[in-house]
């Protein structure tokens, strides 16, 4: 990849002006080196109610609106697509993006489909032979929380990697899923509780414990009506290390709790809760005499569980990516967060719901390579 040596801002242009499109916008806007150029949504009214909402709160250039990508790319000046549309759209916007010459961000999950995901994996691939940068939004592998605990995963901390509990325990309301016809849907959502709430869990536990081998699941809808995914999926994972794990995710609890990751070792352990770091425990952390909790001793207070992070908490996570982005596209590198992780976490999700559909466990590499695509459309289940 070449870098660019651009010294005026990164020009962005956001398709997909819902309540993502608006977190994106903010974050973006926070940076001194982007500047948001253009809004592209079919409802024309989504576009000009981001539009009101960003001169309203920053004071900047009203960004032009668009009713297609192809109309802002033929009418506005820009280097950088930020996809946010449904899930389902993802893969067709960036191809159209990338012909055009333009780096691509794109909200999670990838895609929903694996074909249109393994698409993207290979028009990623091409792109960064012609300078272009691709990333997926993953915000919170860039936490303070997470980079610590990883740090220790990858390095030995935690001694041999034994096991991992994940849970996203979420509730949505009926409301919710009724105030979009995409909603709930397995073309456009992909999924239910998992691909859509739990995705960024899935690829926290995925970046900790390394890749895994074998998907049991089960899913169940239990506490929505019209929708066609789950609200409940549960699984265990088996990694290649030989460590293991257990997955939770639903939107059924109410009135909506916490996400909360645990990662253990045979000479060390973690805990995650919301993002924040509440538990920490290795041997070359702390003092051998005290080998306890020392979270408090890594971390900043407002990262540490309990401490006050602000209302922007959610801002700051997609700035920190968009940090990197921006330096990548500068400095002629891969982004933090490449397709080819984005596509492994898919994967996992999607093996999940195979798993539950079939009624049997299934391999990661059933999933990633193709040989199921067949029996996911025979079952209902779309690939």
């Amino acid at each position: 990849m070449t870098g660019s040596t651009a010294s005026m801002p990164l020009r962005v242009a956001i398709v997909g002006c819902g309540i993502i499109g608006l977190n994106h916008a903010r974050a973006i806007l926070r940076h001194p080196d982007l500047v948001i150029t253009a809004l592209v949504d079919a409802v024309s009214e989504a576009a000009t109610a981001l539009a009101d909402q960003i001169v309203a709160e920053h004071g900047t250039p009203r960004p032009a609106e668009f009713g297609s990508l192809a109309a802002a790319l033929a009418g506005s000046d820009f280097e950088v697509v930020v996809i946010c549309t449904p899930s389902g759209l993802h893969v067709a916007l960036a191809e159209e993006a990338l012909t055009a010459g333009k780096h691509v961000v794109i909200e999670k999950p990838l895609d929903v489909s694996m074909p249109r995901a393994r698409e993207i994996l290979t028009l990623s691939q091409r792109a960064e032979q012609q300078g272009l940068l691709v990333s997926v939004i993953s915000q919170h592998r860039f936490d303070p929380a997470s980079k610590v605990v990883a740090d220790a995963a990858h390095s030995g901390g935690f001694g041999r990697l034994t096991s991992g509990v994940a849970s996203v325990a979420w509730w949505r309301s009926q409301e919710y899923y009724d105030s979009g016809d995409w909603r709930g849907t397995w073309e456009l959502d992909g999924g239910g509780a998992l691909m859509n709430q739990g995705v960024h869990t899935v690829d926290l536990l995925v970046w900790f414990l390394g890749r895994p081998v074998e998907i049991d699941a089960r899913t169940a809808l239990l506490a929505h009506e019209r929708i066609e995914v789950e609200d409940v999926a549960v699984a265990t994972i088996r990694f290649d290390s030989g460590a293991l794990a257990v997955l939770h995710a639903t939107t059924a609890a109410y009135p909506g709790l916490s996400v909360r990751i645990q990662v253990h070792g045979d000479r060390g352990s973690a805990i995650i809760h919301d993002d924040q770091l509440e538990y920490f425990s290795a041997p070359d952390a702390g003092s051998p005499d005290s080998p306890g909790n020392i979270a408090a001793d890594l971390l900043p207070a407002s990262e540490v569980r309990g401490g006050d992070r602000g209302p922007d908490q959610f801002v700051i996570g997609h700035l920190r990516q968009y940090e990197d982005i921006v330096a990548a596209i500068r400095e002629g590198r891969a982004p933090g967060v490449t397709v080819a992780d984005a596509f492994l976490s898919l994967a996992v999700v999607r093996g999940v719901y195979l798993s539950a559909s079939l009624g049997r466990p299934v391999l990661l590499d059933e999933v990633l390579d193709g040989a199921l695509d067949d029996v996911v459309v025979s079952t209902g289940v779309h690939a």
